[in-house]
């Protein structure tokens, strides 16, 4: 989710400090050493391994692999020291599991001086994938605003219905960067629109359209590229008829926003962070200086008809194009495909500057755009190719544009996640090159996939150092939506290649987001024993109940920890209720994660790892 709560952070960091009594007791008590294992588990024919993460030395250690029925199914030794991973926790070590071929429910043990039970995994079909993209679908759902919401568990109910008239502002100004503390008061500008609806972007109630162009786009492809799925054709156009929403044909005007993050430094408004709630309280909320939180104030990209940032452009008109590309109803896939074709007709490519993804910026700070607007050629082309319309060819040639200057100025440095969808966009483009001839392109379909290989290979250098193999980076945001990229993008490989070159390295990246990683959590919620409980989100918080599916940052940097955790809303209930951090003990290599409903650095769950992850497990559950 970015550098959404900077501001925020900043604020709690001012209240009541959390008590800590016991937590040194807690940690002396804790067992010498824990298996880490892949919780969502493994296919039966593929490499599988676990990690032994131990205080003392124990080369050798003797473990065995147990069914549901406690029978033995396996023996053997621990293999190869990996490394380190703290001063605490100095020994890391390999558990082959992969004589293990029979589908079932298994744990792991190992005995002596470091006696320890895995959590439970199962070995099957690449079917077991499903059930977390299943997950991951439940999510956005419980994340949906407007009338057409559903109650499941977090007993959710129709909220910000006062977004069916909600007026227009000019772009606030901020009191300086990395805040997102509003100066003076808010201009209006234009007004009434009718913005209601969508997913939520994360555990607040804000909407964007940067944000949500991407989420859709990972849905949609998720449409596409898996097994049939009516409730996530469902939960997709329910995506899609927001960002309808948010593009005013008639005008051809953008919006990106719906909600502020914090009031202003006059203290004459507040906004959707200063306030822990349930999103139905908002729309009769009277009380002082939350007006905005009553009547939410939207915002556009550029004036109506004028160049929009080319990232929005280039992601809104994918989004749109991706849905027409599935969408049954042919009338509406050709409407869709129209609406894209006019955004990314739109996109500011010249003198681009600062680009636009949210207010303010610091929330999603991104800065490649070349990706996007080769991603929305692209799939305007596959869309093309779909509804037999005959701007193909252009839409082929801008694509091959934008992924020459992708790989000429952005190229070498992120995998496939929210700020850079390249990876997505070279696969697909393989694609729409090897079925039309078009002469003089920019680039071929080995230039693409020598890019893809040069992503993966980002990730597999850093993995082949880390004793967890891990192949994104501990101390950044983003680190299990990038993971979960990189799984996806093994499979985006394979799928145009043949090469199952990268197959094991993004089968550990699973393994890695689903709890073979030094804190053992699987970081989807509801997937596995030992999932994130205590996600930065109101909801799930008020309700006291899982939000199945969220996905979250995972560990952070160290360093955004040191001011502690801040203070309680009065209102938020208390998580973990006894204020225990028990992975302080795990802390290492610059990183930390708190699994507390305060730590927005690790905890907060967002629709763009949610859709991340849909979409890679959509892609392994195809084996």
């Amino acid at each position: 989710m970015g550098l959404k709560r900077l501001a925020t952070v900043t604020a709690l960091v001012c209240l009541a400090s959390l008590a800590t009594a016991g937590a040194t007791a807690a940690t002396a008590a804790a067992p010498a050493a824990f298996i880490r294992v892949d919780q969502a588990g493994f296919t039966t024919a593929e490499t599988k391994h676990a990690y032994l993460l131990s205080t003392r030395a124990a080369p050798g250690a003797r473990f065995t692999v147990v069914d549901a029925g406690g029978r033995t199914v396996l023996t053997g030794r621990a293999g190869t020291r990996l490394g380190d991973w703290n001063a605490k926790y100095p020994h890391v070590y390999l558990i082959d599991l992969s004589n293990v071929r029979t589908q079932g429910a298994y744990r792991i043990k190992t005995t002596g001086s470091v006696a320890t039970t895995s959590p439970a995994f199962r070995v099957g079909t690449s079917a077991l994938y499903l059930d977390p993209a299943r997950k991951a679908r439940t999510f956005f759902t419980g994340q949906r605003d407007g009338a057409d919401v559903v109650p499941g568990d977090l007993g959710r109910k129709p909220a910000h219905l006062n977004d069916r008239r909600a007026e227009v502002y000019d772009h606030p100004t901020f009191t300086g960067p990395g805040t997102d503390q509003i100066s003076g008061e808010l201009r209006r500008i234009g007004g009434p629109v009718d913005v209601s609806g969508g997913w939520f972007d994360a555990g607040d109630y804000l909407k964007f359209t940067h944000i949500m162009a991407y989420a859709n786009t990972m849905v949609w492809a998720s449409v596409r590229d898996g097994a049939p799925d009516d409730a996530l054709r469902r939960e997709a156009r329910h995506g899609i008829d927001w960002l309808d929403k948010m593009w005013d044909e008639r005008t051809k005007t953008l919006y990106i926003q719906v909600g502020i993050g914090a009031g202003n430094a006059e203290g004459t408004f507040v906004g959707d962070h200063d306030v822990w709630r349930l999103p139905e309280a908002d729309d009769n909320d009277t009380a002082t200086g939350r007006h905005f939180i009553r009547n939410r104030p939207v915002f556009r990209a550029a004036a109506p008809g004028q160049p929009i940032s080319p990232n929005l452009a280039g992601r809104t008109a994918a989004a749109f194009a991706l849905a027409a590309q599935s969408e049954t109803d042919l009338t509406r896939a050709r409407d869709l495909l129209d609406k894209a074709a006019q955004v990314y007709a739109l996109a500011k490519t010249e003198n681009v500057g600062q680009l636009i993804t949210s207010l303010p910026y610091a929330f999603y700070p991104e800065s490649p755009w070349r990706d996007d607007m080769e991603l929305g050629g692209t799939q305007l082309a596959l869309a093309a190719l779909r509804l037999g319309d005959n701007r193909l060819n252009g839409w082929v040639r801008d694509a091959a544009h934008w992924a020459r200057q992708y790989l000429t100025h952005e190229a070498g440095g992120d995998t496939l996640n929210l700020y850079d969808v390249s990876a997505l966009a070279h696969a697909d483009l393989t694609r729409v090159l090897r079925r039309v001839n078009v002469s003089g392109l920019a680039v071929t379909a080995d230039d693409l996939i020598g890019d893809l290989r040069a992503q993966l290979n980002i990730g597999a250098t850093r993995s082949a150092a880390d004793p967890f193999r891990a192949g994104a980076q501990y101390d950044n945001f983003d680190a299990v939506p990038r993971t979960f990229g990189l799984a996806a993008t093994s499979r985006l490989y394979r799928s145009v290649t043949g090469d199952p070159t990268f197959d094991t390295f993004g089968n550990r990246q699973r393994g890695w987001a689903f709890g073979a990683n030094p804190w053992g959590v699987s970081f989807m919620v509801g997937v596995g024993e030992n999932y994130e409980k205590c996600p930065h989100h109101q909801v799930a918080n008020l309700r006291k109940r899982d939000a199945v599916g969220a996905v979250v940052n995972g560990p952070n940097s160290a360093g955004l920890f040191s001011g502690g955790l801040g203070g309680h809303f009065a209102e938020m209930n208390k998580c973990p209720a006894d204020g225990v951090d028990r992975y302080e003990e795990f802390t290492g290599k610059g990183s930390r994660y708190v699994d507390d409903v305060r730590s927005w650095q690790a905890s907060e769950p967002a629709i763009d790892f949610a859709a991340i992850g849909l979409y890679a497990n959509t892609l392994m559950s195809r084996g």
